[in-house]
Protein backbone atom coordinates (compact mmCIF):
# COMPACT_ATOMS: atom_id res chain seq x y z
CA UNK A 1 0.00 0.00 0.00
CA UNK A 2 1.64 3.20 -0.97
CA UNK A 3 1.68 6.41 1.82
CA UNK A 4 0.12 9.09 1.87
CA UNK A 5 1.14 12.31 2.53
CA UNK A 6 0.25 12.40 5.83
CA UNK A 7 1.90 9.46 6.64
CA UNK A 8 5.28 10.90 4.84
CA UNK A 9 5.19 13.36 7.66
CA UNK A 10 4.34 11.22 10.94
CA UNK A 11 7.65 10.97 13.26
CA UNK A 12 9.74 12.64 10.83
CA UNK A 13 12.47 15.61 12.01
CA UNK A 14 10.93 18.03 9.71
CA UNK A 15 6.78 18.27 9.46
CA UNK A 16 5.97 18.36 6.12
CA UNK A 17 2.87 20.50 5.38
CA UNK A 18 -0.42 19.29 4.65
CA UNK A 19 -1.40 19.60 1.28
CA UNK A 20 2.34 19.01 0.06
CA UNK A 21 3.20 22.53 -1.97
CA UNK A 22 4.62 21.17 -5.59
CA UNK A 23 6.02 22.64 -8.40
CA UNK A 24 5.25 21.91 -11.67
CA UNK A 25 7.42 23.20 -14.35
CA UNK A 26 7.31 23.38 -18.47
CA UNK A 27 8.32 25.83 -20.91
CA UNK A 28 5.34 26.76 -22.36
CA UNK A 29 1.05 26.92 -21.65
CA UNK A 30 -0.33 27.13 -24.67
CA UNK A 31 -1.01 23.85 -27.28
CA UNK A 32 0.69 20.78 -27.21
CA UNK A 33 0.88 17.22 -25.59
CA UNK A 34 3.56 18.07 -22.65
CA UNK A 35 1.51 21.79 -22.12
CA UNK A 36 -1.78 19.90 -21.91
CA UNK A 37 -0.02 17.21 -19.17
CA UNK A 38 1.21 19.43 -17.07
CA UNK A 39 -2.02 21.34 -17.01
CA UNK A 40 -4.32 18.19 -16.41
CA UNK A 41 -2.09 17.03 -13.25
CA UNK A 42 -1.84 20.01 -12.30
CA UNK A 43 -5.86 21.12 -11.65
CA UNK A 44 -6.79 16.71 -11.30
CA UNK A 45 -3.98 16.36 -8.28
CA UNK A 46 -5.47 15.95 -4.79
CA UNK A 47 -5.89 18.57 -2.89
CA UNK A 48 -6.13 17.31 0.20
CA UNK A 49 -2.45 15.72 -0.34
CA UNK A 50 -0.51 18.02 -2.79
CA UNK A 51 -1.55 21.97 -3.72
CA UNK A 52 -0.13 22.49 -7.10
CA UNK A 53 2.31 25.77 -8.40
CA UNK A 54 2.88 26.19 -12.34
CA UNK A 55 6.29 28.04 -13.31
CA UNK A 56 6.94 28.42 -17.35
CA UNK A 57 9.32 30.50 -19.57
CA UNK A 58 5.89 32.16 -21.22
CA UNK A 59 2.94 32.65 -19.36
CA UNK A 60 0.48 32.95 -22.37
CA UNK A 61 -1.73 30.55 -24.38
CA UNK A 62 -4.82 27.80 -23.95
CA UNK A 63 -3.38 26.26 -21.24
CA UNK A 64 -2.41 29.07 -18.88
CA UNK A 65 -5.80 30.31 -19.58
CA UNK A 66 -7.16 26.88 -17.97
CA UNK A 67 -4.91 26.83 -15.20
CA UNK A 68 -5.55 30.65 -14.02
CA UNK A 69 -9.10 30.12 -14.18
CA UNK A 70 -8.47 27.10 -11.73
CA UNK A 71 -6.60 28.84 -9.26
CA UNK A 72 -3.40 27.30 -9.85
CA UNK A 73 -0.68 30.14 -9.07
CA UNK A 74 1.86 30.37 -11.84
CA UNK A 75 5.36 31.67 -11.95
CA UNK A 76 6.53 33.09 -15.76
CA UNK A 77 10.56 33.46 -15.55
CA UNK A 78 10.90 34.77 -19.11
CA UNK A 79 14.07 32.61 -19.74
CA UNK A 80 15.85 33.46 -23.18
CA UNK A 81 18.97 31.59 -23.01
CA UNK A 82 20.17 29.36 -20.45
CA UNK A 83 23.91 30.88 -21.16
CA UNK A 84 22.63 34.43 -20.30
CA UNK A 85 22.69 36.96 -17.36
CA UNK A 86 19.05 37.12 -17.53
CA UNK A 87 19.25 33.69 -16.62
CA UNK A 88 20.90 33.96 -13.70
CA UNK A 89 18.45 36.71 -12.70
CA UNK A 90 15.52 34.19 -13.50
CA UNK A 91 17.00 31.54 -11.51
CA UNK A 92 17.05 33.70 -8.52
CA UNK A 93 13.86 34.56 -9.07
CA UNK A 94 12.67 31.15 -8.71
CA UNK A 95 14.73 30.23 -6.01
CA UNK A 96 13.19 32.92 -4.24
CA UNK A 97 9.45 31.40 -5.41
CA UNK A 98 10.69 28.41 -4.40
CA UNK A 99 11.93 29.24 -0.27
CA UNK A 100 8.98 31.80 -0.05
CA UNK A 101 5.88 29.30 -0.78
CA UNK A 102 7.76 26.17 0.96
CA UNK A 103 7.80 24.07 -2.04
CA UNK A 104 9.03 20.14 -1.46
CA UNK A 105 8.70 19.30 -5.02
CA UNK A 106 9.68 20.35 -8.02
CA UNK A 107 8.86 18.34 -10.90
CA UNK A 108 10.50 19.58 -14.27
CA UNK A 109 8.17 18.03 -17.28
CA UNK A 110 10.26 19.03 -20.29
CA UNK A 111 14.01 20.94 -20.49
CA UNK A 112 12.80 23.59 -17.81
CA UNK A 113 14.48 21.40 -15.69
CA UNK A 114 17.77 22.28 -16.85
CA UNK A 115 17.12 25.26 -14.93
CA UNK A 116 14.82 24.48 -12.55
CA UNK A 117 16.30 21.41 -10.96
CA UNK A 118 19.68 22.54 -10.12
CA UNK A 119 17.52 25.59 -8.71
CA UNK A 120 15.43 23.25 -6.70
CA UNK A 121 18.57 21.20 -5.21
CA UNK A 122 20.45 24.51 -4.55
CA UNK A 123 17.54 25.43 -2.24
CA UNK A 124 17.36 22.49 -1.01
CA UNK A 125 13.95 21.00 -2.41
CA UNK A 126 13.15 17.48 -0.98
CA UNK A 127 12.20 16.02 -4.23
CA UNK A 128 13.28 17.09 -7.58
CA UNK A 129 11.81 15.05 -10.69
CA UNK A 130 12.55 15.40 -14.11
CA UNK A 131 10.36 13.64 -16.98
CA UNK A 132 11.17 12.69 -19.97
CA UNK A 133 8.10 12.41 -22.53
CA UNK A 134 9.82 11.85 -26.07
CA UNK A 135 13.02 10.54 -27.64
CA UNK A 136 16.39 12.58 -27.13
CA UNK A 137 17.25 12.04 -30.67
CA UNK A 138 14.83 15.13 -31.62
CA UNK A 139 16.32 17.58 -29.63
CA UNK A 140 19.89 19.58 -30.69
CA UNK A 141 23.03 18.35 -29.09
CA UNK A 142 23.66 20.88 -26.57
CA UNK A 143 19.91 20.43 -24.79
CA UNK A 144 20.94 16.86 -24.80
CA UNK A 145 24.36 17.29 -22.89
CA UNK A 146 22.16 19.69 -20.52
CA UNK A 147 19.69 17.05 -19.87
CA UNK A 148 22.11 14.12 -19.03
CA UNK A 149 23.10 16.17 -16.41
CA UNK A 150 20.38 16.15 -14.93
CA UNK A 151 19.76 12.66 -14.78
CA UNK A 152 22.92 12.69 -12.33
CA UNK A 153 20.71 14.64 -9.46
CA UNK A 154 17.38 13.99 -10.21
CA UNK A 155 15.76 11.93 -7.28
CA UNK A 156 13.34 10.12 -10.15
CA UNK A 157 12.60 10.44 -13.78
CA UNK A 158 9.15 9.71 -15.20
CA UNK A 159 7.81 8.12 -18.43
CA UNK A 160 5.35 8.13 -20.13
CA UNK A 161 5.71 4.93 -21.77
CA UNK A 162 8.00 1.24 -21.58
CA UNK A 163 9.75 2.30 -24.50
CA UNK A 164 10.76 5.19 -23.06
CA UNK A 165 11.96 3.74 -19.86
CA UNK A 166 14.43 1.03 -22.49
CA UNK A 167 15.34 4.36 -24.09
CA UNK A 168 16.36 5.80 -20.96
CA UNK A 169 17.91 2.54 -19.28
CA UNK A 170 20.00 1.27 -22.81
CA UNK A 171 21.11 4.54 -24.63
CA UNK A 172 21.57 7.21 -22.13
CA UNK A 173 22.76 5.22 -19.29
CA UNK A 174 19.92 6.10 -16.76
CA UNK A 175 20.00 3.88 -13.49
CA UNK A 176 16.40 1.85 -14.11
CA UNK A 177 15.86 2.27 -10.35
CA UNK A 178 15.46 6.23 -10.70
CA UNK A 179 12.51 5.59 -13.18
CA UNK A 180 9.09 5.61 -12.66
CA UNK A 181 6.43 4.94 -15.17
CA UNK A 182 2.97 6.84 -15.67
CA UNK A 183 0.92 6.64 -18.60
CA UNK A 184 -0.48 9.38 -19.88
CA UNK A 185 -4.50 10.13 -19.07
CA UNK A 186 -7.19 11.37 -21.29
CA UNK A 187 -10.55 13.19 -19.47
CA UNK A 188 -13.10 10.99 -20.53
CA UNK A 189 -16.12 13.61 -20.03
CA UNK A 190 -14.64 15.57 -23.07
CA UNK A 191 -12.61 12.82 -25.34
CA UNK A 192 -15.26 10.29 -25.78
CA UNK A 193 -17.96 8.20 -28.29
CA UNK A 194 -20.51 10.88 -29.10
CA UNK A 195 -22.98 11.52 -32.15
CA UNK A 196 -20.78 12.44 -35.54
CA UNK A 197 -21.29 15.70 -36.44
CA UNK A 198 -19.37 16.59 -39.81
CA UNK A 199 -17.66 19.97 -39.40
CA UNK A 200 -18.87 22.43 -42.31
CA UNK A 201 -15.13 21.85 -43.48
CA UNK A 202 -16.11 18.36 -44.13
CA UNK A 203 -19.87 18.50 -45.40
CA UNK A 204 -20.72 15.78 -47.96
CA UNK A 205 -17.60 13.64 -46.80
CA UNK A 206 -18.47 9.92 -46.57
CA UNK A 207 -15.63 8.39 -44.79
CA UNK A 208 -12.91 10.62 -42.97
CA UNK A 209 -9.50 9.88 -42.67
CA UNK A 210 -7.64 12.36 -40.22
CA UNK A 211 -4.80 12.89 -37.89
CA UNK A 212 -4.07 15.63 -35.02
CA UNK A 213 -0.90 16.75 -34.32
CA UNK A 214 1.73 19.03 -34.08
CA UNK A 215 3.24 19.61 -37.72
CA UNK A 216 6.47 19.06 -37.29
CA UNK A 217 8.91 16.54 -39.64
CA UNK A 218 8.88 13.57 -37.34
CA UNK A 219 4.98 13.14 -37.24
CA UNK A 220 6.14 12.05 -41.13
CA UNK A 221 3.17 13.35 -42.32
CA UNK A 222 4.28 12.94 -46.07
CA UNK A 223 3.31 9.16 -45.49
CA UNK A 224 0.25 9.95 -44.80
CA UNK A 225 -0.28 11.77 -47.51
CA UNK A 226 1.43 9.65 -50.18
CA UNK A 227 -1.11 6.31 -48.30
CA UNK A 228 -4.24 8.42 -48.97
CA UNK A 229 -3.70 9.24 -52.60
CA UNK A 230 -3.02 5.36 -53.02
CA UNK A 231 -6.34 4.46 -51.44
CA UNK A 232 -8.32 7.68 -53.03
CA UNK A 233 -10.48 5.24 -55.36
CA UNK A 234 -11.70 3.44 -53.08
CA UNK A 235 -15.10 4.83 -52.16
CA UNK A 236 -16.68 7.89 -52.78
CA UNK A 237 -17.05 10.91 -50.82
CA UNK A 238 -13.36 10.28 -48.97
CA UNK A 239 -11.64 12.87 -47.07
CA UNK A 240 -8.53 13.49 -45.38
CA UNK A 241 -8.40 16.14 -42.66
CA UNK A 242 -5.31 17.40 -41.09
CA UNK A 243 -5.95 18.97 -37.80
CA UNK A 244 -2.90 21.52 -36.23
CA UNK A 245 -0.72 23.99 -36.86
CA UNK A 246 3.37 23.77 -37.06
CA UNK A 247 6.31 24.87 -39.28
CA UNK A 248 5.58 21.70 -42.10
CA UNK A 249 1.98 23.32 -43.32
CA UNK A 250 3.49 24.93 -46.47
CA UNK A 251 5.37 21.84 -47.25
CA UNK A 252 2.63 19.61 -46.60
CA UNK A 253 -0.46 21.61 -48.75
CA UNK A 254 2.40 21.63 -51.29
CA UNK A 255 2.84 17.78 -51.79
CA UNK A 256 -0.80 16.91 -51.31
CA UNK A 257 -1.18 19.32 -54.57
CA UNK A 258 1.63 17.39 -56.22
CA UNK A 259 -0.22 14.23 -55.24
CA UNK A 260 -3.16 15.54 -56.73
CA UNK A 261 -5.52 15.30 -53.50
CA UNK A 262 -5.17 18.75 -52.46
CA UNK A 263 -9.53 19.04 -53.51
CA UNK A 264 -9.96 16.35 -51.14
CA UNK A 265 -7.45 17.19 -47.89
CA UNK A 266 -8.20 19.92 -45.29
CA UNK A 267 -6.00 21.55 -43.37
CA UNK A 268 -7.41 22.51 -40.08
CA UNK A 269 -5.62 24.93 -37.76
CA UNK A 270 -4.91 24.11 -34.20
CA UNK A 271 -8.08 24.51 -32.34
CA UNK A 272 -9.87 24.00 -28.86
CA UNK A 273 -12.40 21.81 -30.55
CA UNK A 274 -10.29 18.53 -31.18
CA UNK A 275 -13.09 16.43 -29.53
CA UNK A 276 -15.48 17.60 -32.55
CA UNK A 277 -12.97 16.82 -34.97
CA UNK A 278 -11.67 13.42 -33.45
CA UNK A 279 -15.58 11.94 -33.44
CA UNK A 280 -15.72 13.48 -37.15
CA UNK A 281 -12.89 11.00 -38.29
CA UNK A 282 -13.84 7.06 -39.01
CA UNK A 283 -10.00 6.25 -39.03
CA UNK A 284 -7.15 8.03 -37.09
CA UNK A 285 -3.77 7.31 -38.48
CA UNK A 286 -0.33 8.24 -36.51
CA UNK A 287 2.46 7.79 -39.03
CA UNK A 288 5.33 9.23 -36.65
CA UNK A 289 8.52 7.83 -37.12
CA UNK A 290 9.54 8.95 -33.70
CA UNK A 291 6.83 8.88 -30.48
CA UNK A 292 6.08 7.91 -27.22
CA UNK A 293 2.87 7.94 -25.47
CA UNK A 294 0.80 9.66 -27.89
CA UNK A 295 -1.68 12.25 -26.25
CA UNK A 296 -3.45 12.39 -29.92
CA UNK A 297 -3.77 8.86 -30.13
CA UNK A 298 -4.75 8.25 -26.98
CA UNK A 299 -7.70 11.02 -27.15
CA UNK A 300 -8.51 9.37 -30.56
CA UNK A 301 -9.00 5.90 -29.15
CA UNK A 302 -11.14 7.69 -26.37
CA UNK A 303 -13.58 9.42 -29.04
CA UNK A 304 -13.97 5.56 -30.62
CA UNK A 305 -11.79 5.89 -33.61
CA UNK A 306 -10.47 2.77 -35.14
CA UNK A 307 -6.97 4.00 -35.17
CA UNK A 308 -3.73 2.85 -37.28
CA UNK A 309 -0.07 3.61 -36.11
CA UNK A 310 3.35 3.32 -36.81
CA UNK A 311 4.96 0.37 -34.84
CA UNK A 312 7.86 2.99 -32.98
CA UNK A 313 7.61 3.97 -29.33
CA UNK A 314 4.97 3.67 -26.87
CA UNK A 315 2.06 3.22 -29.88
CA UNK A 316 2.65 -0.21 -29.71
CA UNK A 317 2.00 -0.65 -25.85
CA UNK A 318 -1.18 1.72 -26.26
CA UNK A 319 -2.75 -0.29 -29.70
CA UNK A 320 -1.97 -3.29 -28.12
CA UNK A 321 0.15 -5.93 -29.83
CA UNK A 322 -2.61 -8.44 -30.91
CA UNK A 323 -4.54 -5.52 -32.72
CA UNK A 324 -7.46 -5.69 -30.59
CA UNK A 325 -7.73 -1.97 -30.24
CA UNK A 326 -5.88 -0.75 -33.61
CA UNK A 327 -3.22 -1.61 -36.24
CA UNK A 328 0.13 -1.44 -36.59
CA UNK A 329 2.15 -0.37 -39.19
CA UNK A 330 5.89 -0.61 -39.59
CA UNK A 331 7.88 2.48 -39.55
CA UNK A 332 7.85 4.31 -42.55
CA UNK A 333 6.20 1.81 -44.45
CA UNK A 334 3.86 3.27 -47.19
CA UNK A 335 2.98 -0.18 -48.46
CA UNK A 336 1.71 -1.62 -44.72
CA UNK A 337 -0.20 1.62 -44.20
CA UNK A 338 -1.70 1.50 -47.44
CA UNK A 339 -2.69 -2.15 -46.50
CA UNK A 340 -3.98 -1.38 -43.28
CA UNK A 341 -5.97 1.79 -44.67
CA UNK A 342 -7.72 -0.13 -47.08
CA UNK A 343 -8.33 -3.15 -44.79
CA UNK A 344 -10.02 -0.91 -42.12
CA UNK A 345 -11.71 1.58 -45.52
CA UNK A 346 -13.34 -1.15 -46.67
CA UNK A 347 -14.54 -3.26 -43.44
CA UNK A 348 -17.16 -1.20 -41.22
CA UNK A 349 -17.40 -3.89 -38.79
CA UNK A 350 -13.89 -3.96 -38.50
CA UNK A 351 -13.57 0.04 -37.68
CA UNK A 352 -16.87 -0.01 -35.71
CA UNK A 353 -14.74 -3.26 -33.43
CA UNK A 354 -11.73 -0.86 -33.06
CA UNK A 355 -13.09 2.07 -31.97
CA UNK A 356 -15.26 0.20 -29.33
CA UNK A 357 -12.66 -1.44 -27.90
CA UNK A 358 -10.50 1.46 -27.94
CA UNK A 359 -12.95 3.63 -26.40
CA UNK A 360 -13.53 0.70 -23.52
CA UNK A 361 -9.82 0.26 -23.05
CA UNK A 362 -8.89 3.91 -22.25
CA UNK A 363 -11.83 4.51 -20.26
CA UNK A 364 -10.94 1.86 -18.05
CA UNK A 365 -7.75 2.43 -17.67
CA UNK A 366 -5.58 5.67 -18.89
CA UNK A 367 -7.94 8.64 -17.34
CA UNK A 368 -6.52 11.81 -16.61
CA UNK A 369 -7.57 10.67 -12.86
CA UNK A 370 -5.25 7.80 -12.66
CA UNK A 371 -2.50 9.02 -14.45
CA UNK A 372 -2.79 11.95 -11.40
CA UNK A 373 -3.42 9.56 -8.89
CA UNK A 374 -0.14 7.99 -10.22
CA UNK A 375 1.59 10.90 -10.00
CA UNK A 376 0.59 11.72 -6.48
CA UNK A 377 1.95 7.95 -5.66
CA UNK A 378 4.78 8.59 -6.90
CA UNK A 379 5.46 11.92 -5.22
CA UNK A 380 4.24 10.57 -1.83
CA UNK A 381 7.12 7.73 -2.38
CA UNK A 382 9.87 9.82 -2.99
CA UNK A 383 9.28 12.31 -0.36
CA UNK A 384 8.97 9.00 2.20
CA UNK A 385 12.30 7.98 1.09
CA UNK A 386 13.96 11.07 1.28
CA UNK A 387 12.42 11.83 5.01
CA UNK A 388 13.43 7.76 5.66
CA UNK A 389 17.12 8.71 4.51
CA UNK A 390 17.30 12.20 6.70
CA UNK A 391 16.90 10.14 9.41
CA UNK A 392 19.43 7.25 8.96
Amino acid sequence: MSATAADVTHGTTEQLPTPVPVLLMVRELDLGGVERDVTQIAMHLDRRRFFPHVATYCARGLRYEELSSAGIPILEIPVRSLFSANAVKMAAELRRYILAHGIKIVHAYDASGILGLAVAKMAGVPVAIGSQLSHRGLLDWKTRWLLRATDRYSDAILVNCLALRRYLVEDERVAESKLRLCHNGVLTHEFSPGERTLPRELEGAALVVGTVCVLRKEKNLPLLLSAFAKIQHLTSGLRLVIVGGGPELATLKAVADQLGIAGITVFVSATREVAQWLRAMNIFVLPSYSEAFSNALLEAMACGCAVIGSDVGGTPELIGPSGERGLLFRNNDLEDLVDKLTRTLQNLELRQWLGSNAAAYVAQYLTIETAAETTAHIYEELLLKKSTQSQA
